[in-house]
């Protein structure tokens, strides 16, 4: 929502890179480090030999994670530190800012992004900085309104403009990008059909239909995050997914409105922080991923986007060196539509916002086509420019200008129709005015509802949510928040960390496990390949003694072992149903 007064403020693309400690798989192998990090500075040295000169990267930021014992090891808050506290800075000024996580797959861009629950990344802690701003905000202006009321009266009046009052709304969306189809994460009964992604003369890009959902603390964003993520994970293993194989968008609105006593008008501030963890970037052969039809398409996908992303930055980067040199009028075309990834970064990638560029690579010589190919990527980022502005809205003034849009569109319309043309090509134009009139009238009808309308809303969206999950037997307190450390329970595993025990489900004395659309309602439901419609029960005898008994010949591994009879399972024991659903059970009395 930008009411631009000037060109903005112009501000390239900064770019971080991050590097991840040795995983178990490279140390096996016994692969040597070959990264070296000295400030803003990579070194990428692939020969161990003398005369061997290493390649050398420079960015805004590099980050040294390999060794916990390093001195200049950084850890997720030294990054937040160093990223976030900025960006957080830019959208209380009223700019739009955004981060974005690219790598291969494995080099840390969800943990370094969303983390876990005792180490949590730039996501949650953005989020909790965004409240503690407010709160000093807030504070501040309170402070303010008292050194005023200490003031003599006879001055009073010369200084009563001074006196304001600020009021701060946030809102936030969540949703990932699947094969080139938007999912809503916090609303699931938004995803019986894909949301389209459309654009709008005066409000850009957007995706239509997406929930954005009031939050007033952020323990709110946290419970969101776990259950967009717990829903994340359910479609992705339902899927047969083995890694989150989607890109991700955590988008936070920030709302300021300042209202002076001596005047009746108010100062509206609208910023937007999106936060994006990108599928990864891989070779098949190294993924280990069958070429099955799904998986190829998925991998065609994300190459499409990620491909797509590095076009748009490489013209971004091109249409910049013509717009340097003065005797050059050549114009560079960029293709932001051509995936639904770059469409909706239009704004972050040259346009109005302030943006970062977190490139994660792994130090290992295993990986050392992925990680120059990395580099390569983020260098290209640090030549594009984006002009950034103050978002300020006099009320009313975009849906005004919304109104102009549909009178003209009306008007249009009505002047196709009096000409009465049979032509096709006519009946084509008329269409598309017709849905355009319809789309603006649709944002007409979500901006214009008032704070109430849109509190009733999440607090509708969250409760399906919870029904939705509950139904399927998963716990909306899971992810260590809440969690009931005696109960027996049963938790997702997950190759992906992204996705691995984020969900918990806990067990009754008798829990049946299928399908959704078994004859008799199951405790937990589950979706995918070789999952039956009555697939297997959990009983709990004699307090803590538990049984998994199969039904109807299903597939019912324990411990990697396929059981056609009950077996008592104990503490720990890996449990895998059908060809995808893996967990481990927690059992307190067995440990």
């Amino acid at each position: 929502m930008s009411m631009p007064k000037s060109n903005g403020t112009e501000a390239h693309v900064q770019v971080a890179v991050r590097a991840r400690p040795l995983n178990q798989r490279e140390i096996d192998l016994k692969s040597p480090v070959i990264i070296t990090i000295h400030g803003s500075q990579i070194f990428v040295n692939k020969s161990q030999e003398k005369h061997h000169t290493p390649k050398a990267f420079s960015y805004d930021f590099c980050f040294d994670s390999m060794r916990l014992d390093n001195s200049n090891y950084a850890s997720q808050e030294f990054i937040f530190n160093k990223l976030g506290i900025e960006i957080v800075k830019h959208a209380f000024e009223g700019y739009n800012a955004c981060i974005f996580a690219y790598g291969q797959t494995g080099s840390g861009k969800s943990y370094t992004m969303m983390g876990i629950h005792n180490d949590r990344g730039i996501i949650p802690r953005l989020s909790q900085s965004v409240f503690d701003g407010i709160e000093n905000e807030l504070q501040q202006d309170e402070n303010n309104d008292r050194n005023i009321e200490s003031i003599d009266n006879e001055k009073i009046n010369d200084i009563l403009s001074l006196k304001f009052s600020s009021t701060y709304r946030v809102e936030v969306s969540y949703f990932e990008i699947y094969n080139e189809k938007v999912r809503d994460l916090l609303n699931p009964n938004n995803n019986h059909h894909a949301l389209k992604v459309r654009e709008n003369k005066i409000l850009g890009p957007y995706v239509d239909g997406l929930s954005q959902l009031v939050v007033t603390s952020y323990q709110e964003i946290e419970t969101l995050l776990i259950e967009g993520n717990n829903y994340r994970t359910v479609a992705s293993t339902n899927m047969n997914n083995e890694s989150s194989r989607s890109h991700a968008v955590f988008t936070l609105k920030l709302t300021q409105t300042l209202s002076t006593e001596a005047s009746e008008t108010q100062s509206v501030k609208v910023s937007k922080i999106s936060l994006v963890d990108l599928a990864g970037s891989e070779r098949v052969s190294k993924s280990g991923i069958q070429i099955e039809q799904i998986r190829f398409r998925e991998g065609c996908n994300i190459n499409k986007s990620l491909s797509t992303l590095g076009l748009v930055i490489s013209a971004l980067a091109t249409r910049q060196s013509h717009e340097n040199n003065p005797k050059s009028t050549k114009k560079t075309f960029v293709p932001y539509r051509d995936s639904v990834l770059t469409w909706l970064l239009k704004d972050s990638l040259g346009g109005n916002s302030f943006t970062i560029m977190l490139a994660t690579i792994s130090p290992a010589y295993d990986n050392y086509e992925e990680t120059i190919s990395t580099l390569r990527y983020a260098d290209q980022a640090k030549k594009i420019v984006n002009h950034a502005i103050i978002n300020e809205d006099e009320p009313g003034k975009i849906i005004r200008e919304l109104r102009n849009e549909i009178d003209k569109l009306r008007k249009e319309l009505a002047d196709a129709k009096a000409e009465k043309s049979a032509d096709a090509k006519d009946e084509k134009s008329a269409e598309k005015l017709n849905a355009e009139i319809k789309e603006n009238e649709k944002l007409m009808q979500t901006i214009t509802k008032d704070w109430q309308q849109r509190i009733a809303e999440t607090d509708k969206i969250s409760k399906e949510r919870h029904e939705l999950l509950e139904k399927s037997g998963i716990s909306v307190c899971s992810s260590g928040i809440g969690l009931e450390k005696d109960r027996l329970y049963l938790v997702n595993l997950n190759p992906d960390p992204a996705l691995n025990e984020l969900l918990v489900y806990y067990l009754k004395p008798k829990t049946s496990i299928g399908r959704p659309d078994a004859s008799i309602q199951q405790d937990i439901e589950l979706i995918g390949v070789g999952i039956s419609p009555e697939h297997c029960v959990i009983e709990i005898r004699n307090q803590n003694q538990i049984f998994l008994i199969p039904l109807n010949k299903s597939k019912t591994y324990v411990n990697g072992q396929l059981i056609d009879n009950e077996r008592q399972l104990r503490h720990g024991d890996r449990i895998l149903l059908g060809c995808s659903h893996f967990f481990r059970l927690n059992s307190p009395g067995d440990k």
